[in-house]
């Protein structure tokens, strides 16, 4: 599973609390082992063994398209109806 900002926000959350992982994943209502797991993943996005989440803008234009801007200065314009798995695809290439 990718990582992504609920579980970068429940990670940081969690580092910022002072309670154990358990203690916190009882409070927030997270399996223990699915905490774990996507904890691995964010200490491994941390090291550049994984990549990481590509901040993106999306707006919607009078058009009726989609405008993705990438922080690196990248843009892409796409009809509304593009699909919403290709687009994931592509977010997860452009890094």
């Amino acid at each position: 599973m990718a990582l992504t900002i609920k579980w970068i926000n429940h990670i940081e959350a969690w580092q910022h609390s002072g309670l154990k992982q358990s203690e916190y994943c009882r409070q927030q209502g997270l399996n223990d082992n699915t905490f774990g797991a996507r904890l691995s993943d964010y200490r491994k996005a941390q090291n550049g063994t994984l990549p990481a989440l590509i901040p993106v803008q999306l707006k919607a234009s009078v058009t009726g398209s989609i405008v993705l801007k990438h922080a690196k200065g990248h843009q892409v314009d796409m009809p509304t109806s593009t699909s919403a798995s290709w687009l994931a695809e592509l977010l997860r290439c452009l890094d």
